[in-house]
């Protein structure tokens, strides 16, 4: 079994900055892709940034410039530096990883944390 735990959302103002953090622990053999992915009221849970095992990065339009991920890889580690941030931004922001666990019948398992959620006022 994997978990994955978020912390570092909160309430800011616009222009504010967040950094979010999230844990992988459990039974990890290696992690893949890592990311996070956001879901506003009534709105599809979308990607909002990704990293590989290599370290290549992807953004969504509306964050790149603003958002920054980053892992580290000896603790299993993904962050999102979540500057400049806007109302839009609103969301609970899920952290995202594809493992391989331990036994080879884990490979490429789809891994979700529970959320946190980062308001941003105007």
């Amino acid at each position: 079994q994997v978990q994955l735990v978020e912390s570092g959302g909160g309430s800011v103002q616009t222009g504010g900055s967040l950094r979010l953090s999230c844990a992988a622990s459990g039974s990890i053999g290696t992690i893949n892709a890592m990311g996070w992915y956001r879901q506003a009221p009534g709105k599809q849970r979308e990607l909002v940034a990704g990293i590989s095992s290599g370290g290549s990065t992807n953004y969504a339009d509306s964050v790149k410039g603003r958002f920054t991920i980053s892992r580290d890889n000896a603790k299993n580690k993904v962050s999102l530096q979540m500057n400049r941030l806007n109302p839009e931004d609103t969301a609970v922001y899920y952290c995202y990883a594809n493992i391989d666990g331990l036994d080879p019948k884990e490979y490429g398992m789809d891994s979700w944390g529970k959320g946190t959620q980062v308001t941003v006022s105007s």
